[in-house]
């Protein structure tokens, strides 16, 4: 229940206007005004990776549901 810096939200907005790619993970998308950057995203790479569905589902161009430790987790370096 913490408000968001509205410099931030605006910085966010622009970068996600000019993303390649967004990666969302670990959200619901359920709260606002995060839940909403979405919105912004113009690109065709949209990956969202949750445990639960999410409102945004469909639109991903990769949907993983799991748990971002379990995905992350799988990533070797």
């Amino acid at each position: 229940e913490e408000g968001l810096y509205e410099k931030n939200i605006q910085e966010a907005v622009r970068l996600i206007k000019e993303a390649d790619v967004l990666i969302v993970g670990g959200t619901s998308l359920g709260v606002y005004p995060a839940a909403g950057l979405i919105d912004y995203y113009r690109g065709n790479k949209l990956v969202l990776i949750n445990k639960s569905t999410t409102p945004m589902d469909a639109r991903a161009d990769l949907l993983i549901q799991a748990g971002l430790g379990d995905v992350f987790g799988q990533i070797e370096v």
